[in-house]
């Protein structure tokens, strides 16, 4: 039992008492992992959806949109969250979240254009 007793108290004494600077520092790669994930991958996430947001209240009746689905139509009328887009021979109704991007007409009439002379 003695001995016991002895060798539990050379563990104790043999251990250096660990320091508030030794614990933020065997923390420190955590702390910058997490750092590096912000600025990786959360912020630019951020800023995507809040210009996206912006994009989506900025949408008038007139503008070519693609959806999230993949069709390419432009707008026929908006009334709040819901509104009208015309696909060329029919009308859909879709919700403004399901929006994908604001399609410059210049860039897509010539993309559409080449697509058909490329196929004929």
């Amino acid at each position: 039992m003695f001995f016991e007793t002895a060798a539990y108290a050379q563990a104790a004494a043999g251990a250096a008492p660990q320091t508030a600077m030794g614990s933020l520092m065997s923390f420190m790669p955590i702390i910058l992992m997490v750092v590096i994930f912000y600025f990786l991958l959360i912020r630019p996430q951020q800023k995507r959806q809040k210009q996206h947001a912006v994009m989506l209240e900025a949408l008038k009746a007139g503008d070519t949109v693609l959806t999230n689905a993949g069709m390419i139509g432009t707008i026929y009328s908006i009334d709040g969250n819901v509104m009208v887009i015309d696909l060329g021979s029919t009308k859909v109704r879709m919700f403004k979240t399901a929006i994908a991007d604001k399609l410059d007409p210049a860039t897509y009439n010539t993309v559409t254009d080449t697509a058909v002379k490329e196929n004929k």
